[in-house]
């Protein structure tokens, strides 16, 4: 089961910041929602 779920991990698909759209680099499972870009505004 474990397998199972880092597989799923693994294809999460890229998260989007929802200010400027750009693709973040931190973790897809992160709740973050926004850049480093666009948080520091």
């Amino acid at each position: 089961m474990i397998e199972n779920v880092v597989e799923f991990f693994k294809n999460l698909p890229p998260k989007q910041c929802v200010s400027c759209g750009e693709k973040m680099e931190e973790q897809h499972e992160c709740y973050g929602t926004k850049c480093d870009s666009c948080n520091n505004l």
